[in-house]
């Protein structure tokens, strides 16, 4: 069956409207794959929607994922009426999702006129970023995150990714090990400060809260003109966590001085004027939600957070590279190196980015 075919069934289980007009496929992304429809009303206007085949090699339990999105995004967008808010849309049965006959999975939610960024020197679109990712966890504050699935189980357990890691380091499959004596050494010396997040959880010092858990720049879409931030999107791994996962996986990607994957990894770092543009938007939102304890571990988050990805790319190197994409042999290696470059940094300026965050209000 062609694509067009396809498409317009799926818009037809999902109940859309008018002519099908043609769509285009977005290859932004690298997990799901995307398209924009458009469809002409009865009364000659266009309308465009977003249809997406879900990559359930990557999300092994489609439905519980839809779930999720289907929760929050219907919380948020009841508490953003007459807003630019996510909706996903439903069948006949309710279902925001559908099976074709290829037993492909495949939603329909509505297309946001908007541009996004991968990366940003402006101050404006740091700040609305932070702003973005801080109004995602106030208006889910009030939401019962028992009642979302863990969709990828121990996602954010540092220490349970730090003991992957050096079991695989152990057994060492690919003969790896001793390429990397000095990385894991380094990992080994910060371990336990790593780990502190998780630890504080689990003595009941951090509440658990409805955390995206994939707080990139990219995933926040802008408006072309104002520059503001209208909606989050990618919510393929929304689920119960700590707020500092998001703030810190945030920090990480946006303030650090070049991409996460430079092959320079010397000059990584966290630059502390993005990160200041970044907290002030984020805090401006949750200052009032969050516990005392939460408000002093968000420096600490960026460096658990930057420590146990490295871990992950550092793992996935010593077992052959299975999980993430590589664009050549080393790509994994450089990975880890420029994140535990940035994590040094990071450890260094952690009462400067403490005293930050304590200045904001």
């Amino acid at each position: 069956m062609e694509m067009k075919d396809k498409l317009q069934k799926v818009c037809e289980a999902f109940r859309i409207e008018g002519k099908f007009v043609g769509y285009e496929q977005i290859k932004a992304g690298n997990v799901n794959w995307t398209y924009k429809v458009t469809y002409r009303r009865a009364g000659g206007q266009a309308k465009q929607y977003i249809v997406q085949r879900v990559n359930t090699y990557a999300f092994r339990k489609p439905e519980q994922l839809m779930h999720n999105a289907d929760l929050v995004t219907e919380h948020i967008r009841a508490k953003k009426q007459g807003q630019t808010a996510l909706h996903y849309h439903h069948t006949q049965e309710r279902k925001t999702f559908i099976y074709d006959e290829e037993n492909c999975f495949w939603r329909l939610c509505n297309f946001i006129p908007s541009i996004t960024y991968s990366e940003t020197l402006d101050e404006k679109i740091l700040r609305q970023t932070g702003t973005a990712f801080g109004e995602f966890q106030m208006l889910l504050s009030d939401f019962p995150a028992t009642e979302l699935y863990e969709t990828i189980p121990n996602f954010h357990n540092t220490p349970k990714r730090l003991e992957t890691l050096f079991s695989d380091a152990a057994k060492d499959p690919c003969g790896r090990a001793s390429e990397v004596r000095e990385e894991l050494a380094y990992i080994a010396s910060v371990r336990e400060e790593a780990e502190r997040l998780t630890r504080m959880q689990e003595q009941g010092r951090l509440p658990i809260r409805v955390t995206h858990n994939d707080t990139k720049i990219n995933n926040v879409l802008f408006d072309e003109n104002t520059h503001e931030a209208l909606a989050i999107v990618d919510l393929d791994t929304v689920m119960p966590g700590l707020v500092g996962h998001d703030f810190g996986d945030g920090i990480r990607f946006a303030t650090n001085f070049v991409a996460e994957d430079c092959p320079d990894w010397q000059r990584a770092g966290c630059d502390l004027e993005k990160f200041r543009q970044f907290t002030e938007g984020f805090l401006s939102q949750v200052s009032g939600m969050l516990t005392i304890e939460e408000r002093r571990s968000l420096a600490l988050s960026v460096f658990a957070i930057t420590v146990e990805l490295a871990s992950r790319f550092l793992d996935d190197y010593l077992v052959g590279d299975p999980y993430f994409n590589i664009h050549y042999p080393d790509h994994n290696l450089v990975r880890t190196r420029c994140q535990l470059a940035m994590a040094r940094d990071v450890h260094r300026k952690l009462p400067q980015m403490q005293a930050i965050v304590d200045a904001c209000r």
